[in-house]
């Protein structure tokens, strides 16, 4: 059958349906690259004021699965669950959940990402650990996983194809916040990788992609159904990312965060957040019966050092130093520039700006404001305030701010001052999760 871009793009633009024969046109176009740009960018624009329909998204995100190379986790034990976050500031509940899970039985075979925009990348944190490979062929990726229970890696260039061609004219067209748009480019990518069921973390507020809970919870709902309809199991949580997930922001403290967490100690965000993904990650699996019950079976590996044992062996297993675990200070890139960052005014802490955190620390090193830029694994923040904290001008401490060259670290500084709001009147402390879904 003859198909004409022309007309898909026409049919979408007034408000039609697309089949999965045009779909797929438009994905195997976009993949060889026989579309024109313009075409594509008009196909996208058309999506995101048309929509897509529920089967249209289920299509177009198994399309694009099959764009590329698919991994087969066959050979491993039980369900597969895999665990994804919308992206945040803060947030390393991968580095926790991971081991966490792996020690309560379940296997954990996780690709993962760098840091984009605003927001901090898994591999990017544990590469921060000395010698930590995240370029694991998929024969040592799934032998490891075989062995010890867990392994977390790069997605291999060749893992939905499509998604890297539509997700880079998204950028450049305003299209990005299209939510079935980005339905399709999380889970054609979870699909690729083969996992059975997934348990997805959607971020809502200043340090999220969506700042609006009702976009969230469409969001979630629509990456639930699209899941069911690709014959994938999926539960969602819409969390909160109002302000940073816990206190340490950057790369190697995050990392000694998390061993914080795993440890028993540590912010009590962190381990209240992991211990719910972890707890609907055994319930997908069937691995327990209730929330309550899972959740007791991770409280118990956290108390035992189960869970900080696995940890370490899945380090040394990725060729990182294990000793991470037992003396993360003396194991990580250490800051040689600390600046502490005074509150401005007197009142009450109304809001933390993660985007603006991000963005700061990302011109630091700490993320990347370009395809060539090096990660400075020192870099970062610790925030010592939450929403609803009392603060006095110049004496209370909103924060300490690291890095390892004294002049990006003083040129942050106005900027992460202001990602703090500060006013007259106490506000509550916003929920960490705000919906359920599935």
């Amino acid at each position: 059958m003859q198909f004409s871009m022309y007309e898909i793009i026409k049919k979408k633009r007034d408000g039609g349906e697309l089949n999965r024969d045009e779909l797929a046109y438009v994905v195997r176009g976009a993949c060889q690259h026989r579309l024109p740009e313009a075409q594509l960018a008009a196909w996208l624009m058309a999506v995101f004021w048309r929509g897509l329909s529920r089967r249209e998204t289920v299509d177009l995100t198994v399309l694009m699965a099959q764009s590329g190379s698919q991994l087969d986790l066959s050979r491993l034990p039980g369900v597969k669950v895999d665990k994804h976050s919308t992206g945040g500031v803060g947030d390393k509940t991968t580095l926790v959940v991971a081991p966490l899970v792996a020690a309560a039985g379940l296997p954990v075979a996780k690709l993962s990402g760098r840091a984009l925009g605003h927001t901090g990348g898994t591999l990017d944190k544990l590469e921060s650990i000395p010698g930590f490979r995240t370029d694991l062929s998929m024969d040592e990726f799934l032998g490891q996983v075989e062995r010890i229970g867990v392994a977390v890696a790069g997605a291999g260039a060749g893992l939905a194809p499509a998604d890297k061609v539509f997700y880079a004219l998204r950028d450049q067209t305003a299209t990005v916040d299209s939510i079935p748009l980005i339905a399709a480019s999380v889970l054609s990518k979870k699909l690729a990788a083969g996992a059975d069921a997934f348990v997805l973390d959607v971020k809502v507020g200043s340090g999220a992609f969506l700042k609006r809970e009702e976009e969230a919870v469409t969001l979630a709902e629509t990456m639930v159904e699209t899941a069911r309809g690709a014959g994938r199991r999926a539960r969602a949580l819409v969390t909160d990312m109002n302000q940073p997930l816990g206190r340490a922001v950057g790369n190697a403290v995050e990392v000694e965060e998390a061993v914080a967490v795993l440890r028993g100690e540590g912010p009590a965000a962190v381990r209240e957040l992991s211990l719910e993904l972890g707890a609907e990650m055994l319930l997908l699996a069937g691995v327990e019966s209730s929330r309550e019950s899972a959740r007791r079976r991770l409280e118990e590996r956290l108390a035992s050092g189960a869970a900080l044992e696995k940890f370490q062996i899945w380090v040394q297993a990725q060729g990182g130093d294990p000793h991470v675990a037992e003396r993360p200070q003396e194991v990580l890139p250490r800051p040689s520039c600390r600046r502490a960052l005074l509150a401005g005014t007197t009142g009450f802490v109304q809001g933390i700006n993660g985007e603006e955190i991000g963005l700061a620390l990302a011109s630091m090193g700490a993320g990347r404001t370009g395809a060539d830029a090096v990660i400075d694994p020192a870099a970062g923040l610790l925030v010592e305030v939450s929403i609803g904290d009392e603060v006095e001008a110049g004496r209370s401490v909103l924060g300490w701010v690291q890095g390892t060259e004294a002049s990006r670290v003083e040129l942050a500084l106005p900027r992460l001052l202001d990602a703090f709001r500060i006013g007259p009147e106490p506000v509550p402390a916003p929920p960490l999760v705000y919906r359920r879904v599935g």
